[in-house]
């Protein structure tokens, strides 16, 4: 468990992302000689050593996380317990994402060459799992999915034959198709999608979809407005121009206001542009004047915010409170992803079986009392 600052005040359900924001805004001098307990990152026992870079948080209560070897997990009390939901048989996979739209129902995202590449769905809390699609194409390599209600949602996969290939499903991911590629822009020389934190296809609303990419000499973002079918693309300000270098995450609090990150994922490499903004709907992008500080594979705004987000990685934490522009390391720990629920729930998960949930900080008592 770490530090993420320290302040008076205490978080309470009624509070605003803003006031979330200034809890885990660093402290000046003279808030910290009085400071109380500072809000943090409660890590739960999750009793795996799974990398989590799929993550699914419902509310306060309810999340899941999807990893590696077949690894999906289930909290329903907050993150104090962990129940091991993984399909049987399903060790050998490697689940990249996970997309809940409650305690019972979820859809997980297998990655990897031909028919490693699978969807699996459960309707009772993961008692029982049904695959529901198995690539079989073997130049496809699905990455992300999203889902834009219960019903529709899309995946996406690495081009094929030049292009971005993207799956769809209208009831709740029992069945999936694959798109008409006619609206999909041509793929640059080495481009693709990263499979780091399920964040690389991301919906905002009924219909808007946005589709992150690197490896190629511009990182691009990729909108489409009609669930999948047309897209328009343009160029982030993050480097690419290396099969490691992109945007490896996205997030839009609505249909206009984005943020993206990414950077460089090879340990010890810099990453000194690794943070974008928009405010048109992801048609331009401008840098962060102060970027996060390294590398980060997830990215969320803070519930019912118009400023305020966070950012992870494997080094740490960032947070901004003035819309993306610039952004502060406030925890070290490492993390993959992370997702925020409207009620004041903020969950993020990664390697070594590390799940935990943003837990609000308390005031001490008075003179020690």
């Amino acid at each position: 468990m770490t530090s993420l600052g320290k302040t008076r005040r205490t978080i309470s359900m009624g509070l605003c992302g803003a006031a979330l924001a200034a809890v885990l805004a660093a402290p000046s001098p003279a808030q910290a000689a009085a400071a109380p307990a500072p809000a943090h990152w409660e890590l739960g026992q999750t009793g795996t050593d799974a990398r989590f870079r799929g993550l699914a948080a419902v509310s306060r209560n309810t999340a899941w996380a999807a990893g590696s070897k077949g690894t999906v997990l289930r909290t329903t009390d907050g993150g104090r317990s962990w129940r091991n939901v993984s399909p049987p048989g399903a060790g050998e996979l490697e689940f990249r994402d996970v997309e809940a739209f409650d305690g019972r129902r979820a859809v997980v995202l297998a990655i990897g060459e031909g028919e490693a590449s699978r969807v699996l769905r459960t309707s009772d809390g993961g008692a029982t799992w049904t695959e529901s699609f198995r690539n079989t194409d073997p130049k496809a390599f699905y990455d992300c999915l999203t889902f834009f209600d219960h019903r529709h949602g899309l995946a996406m996969s690495d081009p094929v034959d030049g292009k971005y290939r993207i799956l769809s499903t209208g009831d709740g991911g029992k069945s999936w198709k694959v798109l008409p590629s006619a609206g999909m822009p041509v793929a640059q020389p080495g481009e693709a999608g990263f499979a780091a934190g399920g964040q690389c296809l991301v919906s905002s609303g009924p219909r808007d979809v946005w589709l992150a990419t690197g490896g190629g000499p511009t990182a691009r973002v990729l909108h489409s407005a009609d669930r999948g079918l047309n897209w328009s693309v343009s160029e982030s300000t993050i480097p690419a121009g290396d099969p490691a270098r992109g945007v490896f995450a996205l997030a839009f609090r609505d249909r206009s206001h984005g943020l993206a990150v990414g950077g460089d994922y090879r340990t010890g490499q810099a990453s000194p542009q690794a943070g974008a903004v928009t405010g048109d709907g992801g048609r331009s992008w401008r840098q962060a004047a102060t970027p996060p500080a390294a590398y980060r594979s997830g990215v969320a705004w803070l519930p019912h915010s118009r400023s305020a987000a966070l950012a992870v990685g494997p080094t740490g934490t960032d947070l901004t409170t003035d819309g993306g522009r610039t952004w502060r390391t406030v925890d070290t720990g490492s993390f993959d992803t992370i997702d925020c629920t409207p009620d004041f729930g903020c969950w993020a998960s990664g390697e070594k079986g590390r799940v935990a949930r943003l837990e609000p900080g308390r005031p001490e008592a008075a003179d020690g009392q």
